[in-house]
């Protein structure tokens, strides 16, 4: 696999030195069907984590395991590093690849939250709810903006919350803004509860693909399932820890807790073409699997300590 990457890097730079001043059109086709190829989809039935829970991969779909994903995420889609951390790999489909323009993707995540206790689902109030959201996005995204990247509004909900107390299944769907782009982004967020957390499907794509993405939410909450042990039904109150909250802290969480994970096509094209026009170094980073850091302005010789007052343990994607 090594000598592969390393060819396909190898055409990459010769024909950014023997195309760019001729046909800077072909570079980037010549670079891009590269990538393509460096891509290992998987179908079928799949295990995730340690034995945590099996993924039957749906009709139309193929499977990106997790350090290809997290490569994606970071590399092609410009996401902080800390963003992708424990994603379990990604479904597409079957038609696209990550740098295809019309892409979108389910991508899946774990998170510890605990044993979440759904009696609270009947009495939320959702408008009220998403006023909340917008306040919290305006703060974290002033931060966000401080780390170098763009700034995010929750715009307002795409898809109202619904939660299913017999599969224990719930979905909502949030319309977001970035900065100035003039297409908003799309996150669908599904949740499956189990005995110590909640398995985590985000829809990522635009908002004019909902139509296109909506109705692939019925296979994707019935898709997954806990193995024997880590089902919801498997828990015990002795032993199991309790999450301190509920169905209505699930949708709020932490609004950008990983909120890179909304890039998304319209945005890592600018980034591949400037990366290939520079030279290539985008390549290298991600054909041999490193991981570029976000570069930040240096304003002074003294950094202002990073504030983590609002990260606990109920961050969740959102």
């Amino acid at each position: 696999m090594k000598k592969q990457f390393f060819s396909i890097l190898l055409i990459c730079c010769y024909s950014f030195l023997g195309f760019a001043q001729q046909d800077s059109a072909a570079t980037v086709s010549v670079a891009l069907d590269s990538i393509k190829r460096t891509f290992n989809y998987q179908t079928g039935s799949i295990k995730l984590g340690d034995n945590l829970a099996e993924i039957n991969v749906p009709k139309g779909f193929k499977y990106l395991d997790s350090q290809q994903t997290s490569r994606v995420l970071i590399d092609l889609w410009g996401n902080p590093k800390e963003t992708v951390e424990g994603t379990l790999g990604m479904l597409i489909p079957e038609q696209y690849t990550p740098i295809d323009k019309d892409c979108w993707v389910f991508n899946i995540t774990y998170e510890t939250t605990g044993y979440v206790k759904d009696d609270d689902a009947d009495d939320i109030d959702y408008t009220e709810l998403l006023e909340q959201m917008q306040e919290d996005t305006k703060t974290e995204s002033e931060e966000r903006v401080k780390q170098g990247y763009e700034s995010i509004a929750l715009v307002g909900w795409a898809a109202a919350p619904f939660y299913d107390k017999e599969k224990k299944v719930l979905h909502w769907a949030k319309e977001i803004k970035f900065g100035t782009t003039p297409t908003n982004t799309l996150n669908y967020n599904i949740r499956v509860l189990g005995r110590k957390g909640v398995l985590v499907i985000n829809a990522i794509g635009e908002m004019g693909q909902l139509p296109i993405i909506q109705p692939h939410v019925p296979a994707m909450t019935t898709m997954l399932n806990f193995s024997e042990g880590s089902r919801y039904s498997d828990f015990n109150p002795d032993i199991d820890k309790v999450a301190a909250y509920g169905i209505g802290g699930l949708i709020a969480g932490k609004i950008l807790s990983k909120v890179g994970l909304f890039a998304i096509a319209a945005k890592f094209w600018k980034v591949i073409i400037a990366a290939i026009v520079a030279g290539g170094g985008f390549l290298w980073n991600f054909i041999t699997g490193k991981k570029a850091e976000p570069k930040v302005e240096e304003t002074s010789k003294e950094q202002t300590p990073k504030d983590d007052s609002n990260k606990d343990d109920t961050s969740v994607v959102s």
